[in-house]
């Protein structure tokens, strides 16, 4: 009975302001102003420093979040540790994978001249769901001229740094050890660090999600991508938005509703405006009834009914 009652009660919400009080939030605005200097810094240490690992690292550090958020709608964390890069031209590094000819979850390189990336997700969560269908896209320039600049000697230079015993890592994105982000608690705990480096909160980069939702259903969005085209990159509906990113979906509806209210409270005044006519109110001393007199001068009036039924008819 305990469990049955729990299932019918509604997880505690949470909402941005609340999360903000306790350092767990940024908006929007304020995690692409943080990625977009951490950006343009590894991109300008580079130039004046050259290739070292600690600028390269920066430029690693730069392009993961840039991955995470800003660029593109929050791609799932399981999409991004999963990333393998141009050079890896083996079989797909999935578990489960029964495919001879998938590449897995990949950036590629379609052109150097103009630069053209592309990313391809053959695995993500909704894959079955959708009958193996692919997320795929070209990458947006800027953030395809950041990948590009990394995965050519800063990249080099960190897998030389970091080389363990028998093979470099295939994947995009690696740890401070050199090796991938196999596990998921291991990139939370490196994006929180490095978050909190740049004047941010700790906050958990699966929340970037969160905020993204919470930016684009609010009444003060800005222009952007298509609601049911974002959704599709993050590997999910509009309809999950809803029920599991946008953290103001109900007090946002009741609120409107309520303001709307008010609108409609003028239009009803306006479509029924009557002039008061001058009526006096009586009232029968010998039932409830509330009569209408003319005139100042009949101060009561006798409410007769016809039979003794009518009275309990009007008391019920």
């Amino acid at each position: 009975m305990h469990m049955q009652v729990a299932d019918q009660l509604p997880r505690p919400s949470k909402d941005p302001k609340g999360l903000a009080d306790i350092g767990k939030w940024m908006c929007a605005a304020d995690l692409v102003h943080t990625i977009h200097g951490a950006e343009q810094q590894s991109q300008a240490q580079m130039q004046q420093q050259g290739v070292t690992v600690e600028t390269s690292r920066d430029m690693h550090d730069a392009a993961l979040a840039a991955m995470i958020f800003s660029h593109l709608p929050p791609v799932r964390l399981s999409c991004i540790r999963s990333l393998v890069g141009p050079a890896y031209l083996r079989p797909c590094l999935h578990p489960d994978c029964k495919e001879p000819s998938c590449e897995g979850n990949r950036l590629s390189i379609m052109s150097e001249s103009p630069l053209l990336m592309r990313i391809s997700l053959p695995h993500h969560k909704n894959a079955r769901k959708w009958g193996k269908a692919v997320i795929e896209f070209d990458v947006p320039s800027d953030l395809a001229q950041l990948l590009h600049t990394y995965l050519g000697a800063p990249r080099k230079a960190l897998l030389e740094h970091h080389l363990l015993i028998g093979d470099a890592c295939p994947y995009v994105f690696m740890d401070m050890h050199g090796r991938g982000f196999v596990a998921a608690a291991v990139l939370t705990l490196y994006w929180q660090k490095w978050l909190v480096s740049r004047g941010g909160v700790p906050m958990n980069p699966s929340m970037c999600r969160q905020v993204f939702v919470d930016e684009r259903q609010s009444d003060s969005a800005t222009a952007g991508p298509s609601n049911q085209g974002a959704a599709m990159v993050m590997g999910h509906s509009v309809k999950q938005w809803d029920k599991w990113y946008d953290m103001q979906y109900h007090p946002r509806l009741a609120q409107n509703a309520v303001d709307g209210m008010q609108s409609w409270r003028a239009a009803m005044l306006q479509s029924h405006t009557l002039a008061a006519p001058d009526l006096t109110l009586s009232t029968a001393l010998h039932c409830g009834h509330v009569l209408v007199s003319d005139s100042e001068e009949s101060q009561y009036q006798s409410c007769c009914s016809d039979s003794d039924s009518d009275i309990d008819i009007e008391l019920d």
